[in-house]
């Protein structure tokens, strides 16, 4: 074992993501370094390109979630249908930008959302931006969990829906499978801050099986159509910078079809 936390250590240390630490052995999430401050993540994120993996909080740094293909085609597919509605304003006073996953921070916590969107929106009163200054927070973000447990992504629902920080979220759980095969089973949440608490938690406003199986094995033959997250246009474009108003030539809501979702995890893995 000392051989693995040495090769674990490595990613901290030099940003080497090495088999040998035999990741597969762990148990997500888990606890990389401690005692480290907020400045030495930023810069070690930053220098060995660690977006995504990596999250800093009360000086530890946790990983919970491993770079892999179903990951990134889902963040990939999701972020390629909202841009996609959104580009008839595009170079507009109204585009929706896609700032990927930016840093945000909240007291003793720094996250980065898998995918996140946002208009030109008025500076915030400093502290409470999302990078502890004045920056706005994003309107819209993603979160897409392969490795990554769903308990630990929807306790990040809390950070994201908190008070004064993003509109909507959406999260997608696609269940892990050994390497090579292709994922089956798929959900799919989306949350509101306009919505109904209980108990400090948002119901969720929208969620749905979309992969190919459910949790029992079932067979799901989903059509184009069938799995939809609704995005309004008064929640997109959440708090804009007068002048601007919602743009009346985009579909309200944004329609999100998870059928094409499922497809582009699942097509990555049809190489023959």
């Amino acid at each position: 074992m000392s051989d693995c936390f040495f090769y674990r250590n490595l990613w901290w240390n030099k940003g080497e993501f090495s088999e040998k630490a035999k990741w597969e052995e762990i148990t997500l999430p888990y606890v990389l370094a401690k005692g480290i401050d907020i400045e030495e993540y930023e810069r070690r994120t930053e220098e060995f390109n660690i977006h995504g993996c990596w999250e800093w909080s009360d000086g530890k740094i946790i990983i919970y979630e491993f770079p892999s293909m179903p990951h990134e085609a889902g963040i990939s597919a999701i972020v390629e249908e909202i841009m996609d509605a959104c580009r008839p304003v595009k170079g507009t006073p109204s585009q929706i930008y896609s700032i990927g996953s930016t840093k945000t921070r909240d007291r003793n916590c720094e996250k980065e959302a898998d995918a996140s969107f946002r208009l030109k929106k008025l500076a915030v009163t400093a502290p409470n931006g999302s990078d502890k200054n004045d920056n706005p927070w994003p309107n819209l973000v993603v979160e897409v969990a392969y490795t990554e447990t769903l308990d630990h992504v929807k306790e990040a629902l809390k950070y994201w829906l908190s008070p004064d920080h993003a509109h909507d979220c959406i999260i997608v759980k696609i269940d892990s499978v050994p390497q090579g095969q292709v994922p089956v089973r798929m959900r799919a949440w989306h949350y509101c801050i306009s919505d109904r608490r209980i108990r400090n938690n948002i119901l969720a406003r929208t969620m749905f099986e979309f992969g190919m199986q459910d949790d029992v094995g079932t067979v799901l033959n989903i059509l184009p159509g069938q799995c939809i997250i609704n995005i309004p246009l008064s929640c997109l474009y959440h708090n804009l910078k007068p002048p601007i108003q919602i743009p009346q030539n985009l579909p309200d809501p944004i329609l999100l079809d998870f059928f094409l979702v499922q497809s582009a995890i699942t097509d990555i893995f049809d190489i023959h």
